[in-house]
């Protein structure tokens, strides 16, 4: 009889421990998810300034008033491939985004700012 008293007991709070684990692990996905929906407006925001480098290069292209056959001549590649550098199809070299910033006249961290 002594025995099954002991192993209820410990039964019981065992269960305890464990209701008290569920509720806590609950509770902190409860929290973590209001935290997520607090930040929508954030995550919106940062959506918004964050460009890709094909609207960087692009934007600097015209904002120079140059062609994207321009381009191609000064820094020695085909205008095919600064258009895809552009749409997002691929992404230029290390040595391309040198020539593209020097020919921008602006540093390679300028052209990269904000690129998502």
């Amino acid at each position: 009889m002594a025995g099954n008293v002991i192993v209820f007991l410990v039964f019981g709070v065992f269960a305890i421990v464990w209701a008290g684990f569920v509720i806590w692990l609950l509770s902190l996905i409860i929290r973590a998810l209001l935290k997520y929906l607090k930040t929508e407006d954030v995550r919106k925001e940062k959506a918004v300034v964050t460009k890709s480098l094909g609207e960087r290069l692009k934007n600097y292209r015209t904002s120079c008033m140059m062609t994207q056959e321009f381009v191609a001549e000064q820094i020695g590649v085909s205008r095919q491939a600064v258009s895809k550098w552009e749409n997002g199809t691929s992404d230029p070299s290390t040595s391309n985004l040198f020539a593209l910033a020097k020919l921008f006249g602006i540093s390679v961290e300028e052209l990269l700012r904000d690129v998502g």
